[in-house]
């Protein structure tokens, strides 16, 4: 399939996830004890009974219990202890730890918030009261303890990880990274910092940056398994498919059943061009996760790239079958049908999807193209009608700008200033040429006036172009739509793959820098943008009507995120700038 920008998978052809989460989960530390490390426990001859025994015995014998794998015998010493002194903190702190290892997440919560009520400074219980409330889905509180705890002790490195894993798991991935690293600043080798630290890079896509971690954490636990899998994602991000074969493999060999990692070998093994092995590979991935659609549509797609186009078949109906909403597995099961020859059997493919779910950009992309094929021109000329639905436009230069140089100059720096920029991304349709990730975060620099630009450009667009019940493209328009903007940098060579972007509703381009070379070469329009063109792979035989439109700084480009859209390469020194964006359902 098509390269999207972004998706529930952010696949390419065919459909893939990039990288499982595989976020490690908030753990209860019970390292530490009322400031104290524990130290290797030794069995004690003495029965936990015996009047002997001081308490911090029978506190370090409990810690041993949870240490190797006893929470029932850690709670009942904590429970002898408590009788005597209810509000002992170190008790009511391995209680709750213990409780929370024997699956009873609300009884360790109210031990814990005993705890910290007695010693509100105690860094270890309120981070092990946070790992309890992040457990129950209380993120609220739970954020509200890990900073009570990194405040009560700036040294104490699980509260700064374990709030770390929690902003990572929110969303909330600039959090994670000042955290995590202020983990790592007291323990270096903190290998699960390490590896979280890595999945924050990669949410920000600093590619760079997380392979970095991911291979740091290798470095010092080469058996994390997770951490093989997910740098192997990256990788793949970067094009070394060799390399993300091998890290996968090793992944496995450490861990069989991690179907996570068998799943990324498959794409790594696609993309090498050794379809029988993927399919193996996603095979073992249905054997452990019999409802995964991704990796069955995968089989499908190596079955027909091998010329079994029957069990193709078949294995795209299975792959519908585990997730009817899975909008690219119809995608490339019309496209079966195609290349079968039968454009009729295609067309119902992809009428089927939209009768549940009208107006999504993926299928009616493709729609366009079999109704060509079928010959139904015009309706596929309603559904690609470049006079009604695409808007070309000058900008307006924005306030503070001595003319449109200085603005574009502006934008043009940040982008290539950005951490978030990356040379060629496969999840992306750039090639020989960098792409960022999202604009939109603080600082916007000079993107906080690009971004008013693009919605007031939107608003005009919307009322030009009004709702008609009987269009799909026009019926789907959302009530609400979310902005997103990144930012293209091409050299010599620089492209963009046929694409669309089906997470999004309209899509357009603003041009920061544009060769000189742009439009000069008579009839070779080298660097041009050109919309109607699908990818080759493909096995429609007529495209949809084909338009071209030469870039100039200070142009603004609007269309629906159904148009299939490419560059065409140049060959220059000079460098082209483009602004992307999506309007996106919200």
């Amino acid at each position: 399939m098509k390269k999207v920008r972004k998706g529930k998978y952010r696949a390419t052809k065919p459909k893939r996830r990039i990288k499982p989460k595989l976020q490690i989960k908030s753990r209860v530390d019970a390292t530490h004890l009322n400031g104290e490390r524990v130290g290797k426990s030794v069995q004690s001859p003495l029965g936990a009974n015996n009047p002997r025994q001081t308490k911090t015995d029978r506190l370090t014998l409990a810690a041993a219990a949870l240490r190797r794998g006893d929470p029932h015998s850690a709670f009942d010493i904590c429970r002898e202890i408590l009788a005597l002194s209810p509000f002992d903190t170190g008790a009511l702190n391995l209680a709750g730890v213990a409780a929370f290892q024997a699956g009873l997440a609300a009884e360790a919560s109210e031990l814990l918030q005993k705890a910290v009520s007695q010693s509100p400074q105690n860094a270890e219980a309120q981070t092990n009261l946070g790992n309890v409330l992040a457990h129950l889905g209380k993120e609220s509180a739970a954020t509200l303890a890990y900073e009570k705890a990194m405040q009560a002790d700036p040294d104490y490195a699980e509260a700064f990880f374990n709030f770390g894993i929690l902003m990572e798991g929110s969303g909330q991935p600039e959090k994670a990274i000042v955290a995590l690293n202020k983990a790592l600043e007291k323990e270096p080798h903190h290998v699960l910092a390490l590896h979280g630290l890595g999945n924050a890079f990669k949410t920000l896509s600093r590619l760079e940056e997380a392979k970095a971690a991911f291979q740091a954490a290798l470095k010092i636990d080469p058996s994390l398994s997770l951490a093989r899998t997910n740098l192997a994602a990256i990788l793949h991000e970067i094009g070394d498919f060799k390399g993300a074969t091998e890290e996968t493999q090793r992944a496995i060999k450490i861990n069989p059943d991690l179907y996570e990692a068998q799943y990324n070998l498959g794409t790594a093994l696609q993309e090498l061009g050794r379809h029988d092995e993927a399919i193996t590979a996603y095979e073992q991935v249905l054997i452990r996760q019999p409802k995964h659609a991704a990796a069955a549509m995968n089989i499908a797609y190596g079955l027909q790239q091998i010329g079994r186009l029957d069990a193709a078949s078949s294995a795209f109906e299975r792959a519908i079958s585990i997730d009817p909403g899975f909008a690219k597995a119809y995608v490339n099961f019309a496209d079966l049908r195609l290349q079968q020859g039968d454009p009729l059997a295609a067309l119902a493919v992809c009428d089927d999807f939209l009768k549940d779910n009208p107006g999504k950009p993926d299928l009616l992309a493709f729609k366009a193209l079999v109704l060509g094929d079928a010959g139904v021109k015009k309706t596929a000329a309603d559904l690609i009608d470049y006079d009604r639905f695409l808007k070309v436009q000058s900008i307006k230069l924005p306030a503070g700008y001595s003319d449109l140089a200085t603005f574009n100059a502006a934008l043009g720096a940040h982008v290539a200033s950005h951490p978030t920029l990356n040379y060629a991304p496969q999840s992306h349709a750039t090639r020989a040429g960098q792409h960022s990730g999202e604009l939109l975060a603080e600082p916007k620099g000079p993107f906080a006036d690009m971004e008013k630009l693009i919605l007031n450009a939107v608003d005009k667009y919307k009322k030009n172009v009004e709702r008609e019940p009987s269009h799909p493209f026009l019926s789907a328009q959302p009530e609400k739509l979310r902005l997103s903007i990144w930012g293209v940098i091409m050299r010599a060579a620089g492209h963009q793959i046929p694409h669309i972007h089906p997470a999004a509703w309209l899509s357009g381009v603003y041009y920061a820098n544009v060769p000189a070379i742009v439009g000069k070469e008579a009839g070779k329009q080298a660097g041009w943008l050109l919309l109607g063109r699908p990818p080759d792979h493909f096995h429609n035989s007529r495209d949809a009507e084909i338009k071209a439109i030469r870039p100039e700084p200070g142009l603004m480009v609007l269309f629906p995120s159904y148009f299939y859209h490419q560059t065409i390469p140049f060959h220059t020194d000079e460098t082209r700038i483009s602004i992307a964006f999506d309007l996106i359902p919200d």
